[in-house]
């Protein structure tokens, strides 16, 4: 497989510097030379850039959204070059960064493929708006811009219009969310497996659930975005917004093979790595070992 790699070193949906340095930090752990192991062709395009601005001004832009400007602006750049990867049959794996990319790698595939299914797998629901956020922070929307419910200014972010369709998200592995987020999952009936879910059933029952669903609904292509928190925070000290009760190594490992197993997979974002938190190499050792992983799946 031909495998663009996407590096975007954003800390503004988040604001919470250190998650900015992971695309680099990744590198220098040689991920790479890893996944080129995997019997893959790798093509570093580098980072994609970040404006600068001071935290005073965070709220210049929307009094409930902060950096919204460059948010926008670093999330249309990385939509044109995910738009070009998935057109030229190259496989993106952007890697965060905060997740709110997600907005932009979504809207990239969804002008290349017409019935774009999204599976978020995720602590959170990410699914707030300006009018729901208890935070401001932006990297709690881009699930919900990207199936068109929010600010305009990122709900058109690209081309105009929905990037994906609610009832083709799937969001899994959730344990932390916001009242609005529970309205709107009840409002528009999303498909979401909780960790409750998972624990009363297994990932195995989950993941066949969606993967049968995705199937049936004729999908051309999914995006994965993938956030390191949908972990027990005992793994993962080394992230911005820890949830305990999360998915083991080993129930976390088999999504991510039963998805990529499908070959329906043709994106893939990997976010929130903050080695400024982690003062052991655990956190980033494990990311490693999970772009090992993934890398090994992706056919």
């Amino acid at each position: 497989m031909n495998i663009n790699i996407i590096g975007v070193p954003l800390f503004y949906g988040c604001d919470k510097k250190g998650v900015d340095l992971a695309p680099n930090k990744l590198r220098e752990r040689n991920i790479i030379s890893i996944i080129e192991k995997n019997n893959h062709k790798v093509f570093d395009l580098g980072n994609i850039y970040v404006p600068e601005t001071s935290s005073k001004n965070k709220y210049l832009c929307h009094n409930k959204m902060k950096y919204l400007n460059e948010v926008i602006t670093v999330n249309t750049n990385l939509a044109e070059q995910v738009y070009h990867s998935t057109n030229s049959k190259r496989f993106p794996i952007i890697i965060g960064g905060d997740h709110s990319i997600g907005l932009g790698s979504i809207s990239g595939i969804s002008k290349t493929y017409d019935n774009l299914a999204v599976v978020w797998i995720d602590a959170h629901g990410d699914i707030n708006t300006h009018v729901t956020t208890p935070s401001g922070n932006i990297h709690g929307m881009p699930l919900a811009a990207a199936m068109g419910m929010g600010h305009t200014n990122l709900t058109e972010l690209y081309y105009d219009g929905i990037k994906v369709k609610p009832e083709n998200v799937f969001i899994i592995g959730a344990r932390d969310l916001d009242e609005g987020e529970l309205k709107l999952i009840k409002d528009r009936n999303l498909n979401i497996y909780t960790m409750e879910d998972i624990k009363n059933n297994s990932i195995e029952y989950i993941m066949k659930i969606v993967n049968d669903k995705l199937l049936q609904k004729n999908i051309d292509a999914v995006h994965l975005s993938f956030d390191i928190d949908c972990l027990d925070s005992k793994l993962v000290p080394g992230t911005g917004t820890p949830v305990c009760d999360g998915m083991s190594i080993e129930e976390c490992k088999f999504a991510l093979k039963s998805l990529l197993e499908t070959k329906l997979i043709k994106s893939l974002d990997f976010v929130e790595l903050n080695t400024e938190l982690d003062n052991t190499t655990q956190t980033i050792d494990l990311c490693v070992d999970l772009i090992n992983w993934i890398t090994k799946h992706i056919k």
